[in-house]
């Protein structure tokens, strides 16, 4: 059985987005980009699932970067592996697309959870609060890897919105001079 994996950056008060979808609040940080994307951390991610908002900014965000001439190299390459992986997109409103390897899914969230999970793949979650929220109901989730980063909000997106009590066994932390922490938790 695959695992799937979270990866999100919260503030310090839960939030995964401010309260009309804004992640101007983020920190960035170009060491915990490496950090995040340590195999050991997020296994073999071939497949993200991913909610209609959360795509549409990646979309709009990365696909430039594959036929930008002058785009900086370190972004074609993350541009060019988010295409290469299998996009697997849940909304009822976005109808069709033209990014490589992007599946659309109107409904059905949990049995195509639990499908993919039976492949040959580690699956990946960016951002995508709402899902997050259904397949940790699930006990689908695997392993969170959460950027803490040093923002209180007061307001926003909570990321674990209605989502049962559950316990988590840290696996790893890691501090960065930018004040985001990265946590890993293995879903108990």
């Amino acid at each position: 059985m695959r695992k799937i994996v979270v990866l999100n950056r919260v503030s310090l008060d839960g939030f995964f987005a401010g309260p009309n979808g804004e992640i101007d609040w983020f920190v960035q940080d170009p060491e915990v980009d490496v950090a995040v994307h340590d195999p050991e951390r997020t296994g073999d991610c071939r497949i993200t699932i991913l909610g209609g908002t959360t795509y549409k900014l990646f979309e709009e965000s990365w696909v430039p970067f594959l036929s930008d001439p002058d785009a900086p190299e370190e972004m074609k390459a993350v541009a060019e592996d988010l295409t290469n992986m299998t996009k697997v997109v849940f909304s009822e409103k976005i109808k069709e697309t033209n990014w490589a390897n992007t599946e659309l899914h109107n409904g059905e969230l949990i049995n195509v959870a639990k499908k993919l999970k039976e492949g040959d793949s580690d699956i990946i979650i960016f951002g995508s609060g709402t899902i997050v929220q259904q397949l940790a109901n699930e006990d689908l989730i695997d392993e969170y890897l959460l950027i803490v980063t040093p923002v209180v909000l007061n307001e926003g997106k909570p990321l674990f919105k209605d989502v049962k009590h559950s316990h988590l066994r840290l696996l790893g932390s890691q501090s960065f001079g930018s004040g985001n922490v990265l946590l890993h938790y293995l879903a108990a």
